[in-house]
């Protein structure tokens, strides 16, 4: 029987469903040495140009007779294995002429800093000891955001981190109840130090908390000496158990100028402010900060939240013997608010020059290069990592030299800030026109999702007939829900037309 080859719509489910495994066994049993689980990681992470130049010679997948890399699938364990000769071949399809990313920079100055890439590890659980960060700067990454050290080590609880799902996604937000470092000070400053003597060229971020004036000098003081490069002040974590840390510094713009003047006392380092989203505008610290020295902005920090309440026993997660509280929200689902909060910043007149090191929802590089399309110079990711490990790394520099060859940039500091002019404030939309819709009969697979949607959450301008959508000009007002709910992307823009006045 001859196998069927993958559409865009069968590719993608089915790289969504790999799990993405460690060692993966899948390799280790092809007979041509194919590294399939780099192809689907690829594929999976967007990086088309990678998936499509691994696959380019593997050809033998698809009339391969041993399918060992099916039997090995760990997937098969609890469900089908995943279609890896299927999703390989698809790859090989995707491209042939790759754009050259030899000449391609993704060096970029941050604060006055160079660094190889635009790519740090956050200030968390990822870069919390020698061993962590070692591997990572190992692996590519730029740079580390240590996690944020005081002068106490917290009582942590257990557990303390939880997922939230939607539909086949299992992970679509993530909180945690994580407090600063569980490191000593001494053994904080002892992993600054041996990782910036090992690894000169790497940027070292030392994020701090204090609790006063002069902790915050004395813990300046003392990662300067360590060997970090930048610091961080941690002003936005959402869940520290003593009042007037945290999130509870960033909400109050003079404690935001106190700290950060205190801070830039004990150092000769740029300093960071590291803003909480748990306020209306954020523009309003982040001045404060830059008025009292700051160097520049670091943005966003988790969102306060309250996750999965289960109505059985009514305790929400984590569960911590029997209770919760409120925590930190990460994970893709965040990135909208992030870029909503840097583009406040960078549209504002004084804060328009301003650094901004973003965070929020990175997985892909993708949404890496949409911050810096919002005038980041730098990115820290924290979440991704915890879900899929600092590989990732691969796929985000490739990627983003792929997407800068093709647009045919050479440097990334040149795609900075690219997205601010064509964001403006709503009444300045054109609101004299209507762009239609366009449905696409032939690939159009008649589910009718876009049926319902249009009739009970919008304007009941589509009708079925002979199983698929018919637009109905008249009544359509061009809002696009329909080619927002369809699961093929059948429904794409159309003819835009004016309004009679």
């Amino acid at each position: 029987m001859q196998v069927r080859a993958l559409n865009d719509f069968s590719a993608k489910n089915e790289s969504d469903s790999c799990l993405l495994c460690h060692d993966a066994p899948c390799i280790k049993r092809c007979p041509h040495g194919i590294d399939s689980a780099k192809i689907i990681r690829s594929l999976r992470f967007e990086n088309i140009s990678g998936a499509a130049k691994l696959a380019a010679d593997s050809d033998v997948c698809m009339v391969c007779a041993e399918k060992s890399c099916m039997e090995a699938c760990v997937k098969g364990r609890v469900d089908d294995p995943v279609k890896i000769p299927q999703l390989v071949e698809y790859a090989g399809r995707l491209k042939q002429n790759f754009s050259n990313t030899s000449k391609i920079d993704l060096g970029i100055e941050f604060c006055g800093i160079p660094c190889e890439n635009p790519f740090f590890l956050s200030s968390s659980v990822v870069a919390s000891n020698y061993e962590m960060v070692a591997k990572a700067f190992e692996m590519g990454w730029a740079g580390a955001a240590f996690k944020t050290i005081g002068t106490f080590v917290p009582q942590e609880v257990s557990p303390r981190f939880a997922a939230i799902r939607k539909e086949g996604n299992s992970f679509v937000g993530f909180k945690n109840i994580e407090q600063i470092s569980d490191h000593t000070l001494e053994e904080n400053l002892n992993f600054l130090g041996r990782l910036k003597k090992d690894y000169p060229t790497k940027i070292l971020i030392a994020s701090i908390l204090g609790q006063d004036e002069e902790e915050w000098t004395y813990l300046a003081q003392k990662v300067t000496e360590a060997g970090a490069d930048i610091i961080e002040c941690n002003f936005s974590c959402p869940h520290m158990t003593g009042e007037g840390l945290g999130s509870d510094v960033g909400q109050n713009p003079e404690l935001v100028a106190l700290y950060t003047k205190a801070t830039i006392k004990g150092t000769h380092l740029p300093v960071l402010a590291k803003m909480t989203p748990n306020i209306g505008n954020m523009e309003v610290p982040a001045i404060e900060a830059m008025k009292a020295g700051a160097t520049g902005i670091a943005a966003i920090n988790t969102i306060k939240s309250i996750m999965n309440v289960h109505l059985d026993a009514y305790i929400s997660e984590p569960q911590v013997d029997g209770k919760s509280c409120v925590g930190g929200y990460s994970g893709k689902t965040v990135k909208p608010i992030a870029l909503r909060f840097i583009h406040d910043m960078k549209k504002h007149s004084y804060l328009k020059d301003t650094p901004i090191s973003g965070m929020g929802g990175i997985e892909t590089w993708k949404d890496a290069a949409e911050f810096m399309a919002l005038g980041c110079e730098n990115l820290q990711i924290t979440t991704s990592v915890m879900q899929y490990g600092y590989r990732i790394i691969d796929d985000l520099i490739e990627g983003l030299s792929s997407y800068l060859a093709e647009k045919g940039l050479s440097s990334v500091q040149e795609m900075v800030g690219v997205a601010l002019p064509k964001l403006v404030q709503a009444d300045q939309l054109n609101r004299h026109s209507i762009l239609y819709p366009k449905i696409n009969k032939t690939k159009c697979i008649g589910c009718g999702r876009c049926y319902l949607s249009c009739f009970d959450g919008g304007h009941q301008a589509l009708v079925m007939e002979d199983e698929k959508p018919r637009l109905l000009p008249k009544l359509c007002v061009g809002c696009h829900l329909c080619s927002v709910v369809c699961p093929i992307g059948a429904i794409s823009p159309g003819a835009r037309v004016e309004l009679k006045q």
